[in-house]
Formats: structure tokens, sequence, C-alpha cells
């Protein structure tokens, strides 16, 4: 016998009895699944992609609703403290981040609030505040890391502890020196503009989607390569 190569076609001629046996079917068959297998590359590559893109924008999401609102002092209210240590001890069993915020309440025609100085803080002299808040719901943002400091706008309450001194990043060795346990230096004042109130986030819902997203890109590899 010798081979006759006509194409993609394999024929093997017997110059007797002429036989021919063609292995077409069997090239046609592998070029198919080649190309299938090609096929499946491409669409797992725009998979990924797409879910990739998913991943980034739920993952930036989960890190905007992650932010938390704290009610100051876990009090019912922001007023003068029957424990001198109350606003200076509540700080250091929270860590504070950039996005977080921080809830006064209290009865307006009762108290204040205003954001001061170190300084004014530290001597308790309300005047000229950075900012000021009495309307009884008053939040205040965490926009950038370092110290920012709190009191009463009603006079003598500072005197009395109502003031607070928050670290965002890491906690301030500030907060230990300013704190009433160390000495009766009187507090400050402080204010600030109004902001809205917003409800406190869970991201757990956003958490569930994106373990599904993850979930997801887990079966279209495994599907592509079986």
């Amino acid at each position: 016998m010798c081979p006759i190569l006509r194409g993609t076609t394999v024929i093997f001629a017997s110059f007797a009895s002429p036989i021919y046996i063609i292995f077409s079917g069997d090239l046609r068959s592998k070029a198919h699944q080649s190309r299938e297998r090609e096929m499946g590359v491409m669409s797992l590559r725009s998979t990924m992609v797409l879910l990739l893109q998913v991943m980034i924008m739920l993952g930036q999401e989960i890190g905007k609703v992650s932010s938390t609102v704290y009610k100051v002092g876990d009090l019912d209210s922001w007023g003068i403290p029957t424990d001198a240590k109350v606003y200076s001890k509540w700080p250091k069993s929270h860590s504070f981040k950039i996005g977080d915020s921080l809830l006064f309440l209290y009865p307006p025609s009762e108290d204040s609030l205003i954001q001061v100085t170190p300084s004014n803080f530290k001597s308790c002299n309300t005047k000229d505040p950075i900012l000021y808040m009495n309307d009884g719901n008053s939040l205040f943002n965490l926009t950038q890391n370092g110290s920012f400091y709190f009191t009463s706008g009603q006079s003598g309450h500072c005197l009395k502890y109502q003031k607070l001194l928050i670290s965002v990043g890491t906690f301030s060795a500030e907060a230990d020196a300013l704190s009433p346990a160390d000495a009766d230096a009187p507090s400050y004042q402080n204010a600030f503009g109004s902001i809205p109130l917003s409800q406190k986030s869970s991201s757990s819902s956003l958490i569930s989607a994106f373990s599904i997203v993850v979930a997801s890109l887990a079966s279209a590899v495994v599907g592509a390569i079986m």
C-alpha cells in the first residue's frame, strides 16, 4: 500500500484491490474539538472580565457601606456625665476610621455641640468654636485622619467633663493626657455645621452578593476546564 494525500483526507490504496480507508471524519472531529476549546477559552475570558468588573464595583460599595455611625458614649443623650471618665474611656473601645460618623443626641433646648481647638478643649474655652450645632440630632462625619475635639456649648458643661476627644487612624496619646483622670483641666467647647442624618450601615447583603460572584467565577473556570 502507499498513502495518497488529498487535502485533509488520507487514503490508503492497494493496487491489487483498491481499498480506501478514509480518516477525514476523525480529522474533522479533532478540528471541531479544537475550535470548541478556542471558543470556550474566549468565552471564559469574557466572563472573567465581566465578573472582575462586578467584583470591583461590589468591593467599592462594601467599602462605603461598612462605615459606622457611632452614638457618642453609647448613651441615650449627650450631656453632663454621671461618671467623669465616660467620654474619655468610650473612644478607647472603638477604632474610628475615615467615613465613620459621630451622632450626638440631646434636647435642643438644654444643650448644644461645638468643635474646638486642642488648647480650647484643654482650657474649656467655649469662645470662637470651629463649628456649632444645636439641633439636638447632630451628626459629625470623620473625613480625615487626626484628632477632633468636642464639648458642650452650654456654660459650665465642659468643666463637668462633657467633652470628647476622638482620634481617627491611630489612637492619640493626647486622649490620655487630656483625660479627666489625670487632671482637673477644664474642657473645651466645639461646634460644627449641620450634616444630614444617616442610618447605621450594614454590609451583609453586599458581602453575600460578593460571595455569589466569587462562586460564579469559580464555576465558570471549572466549566471551561472540563
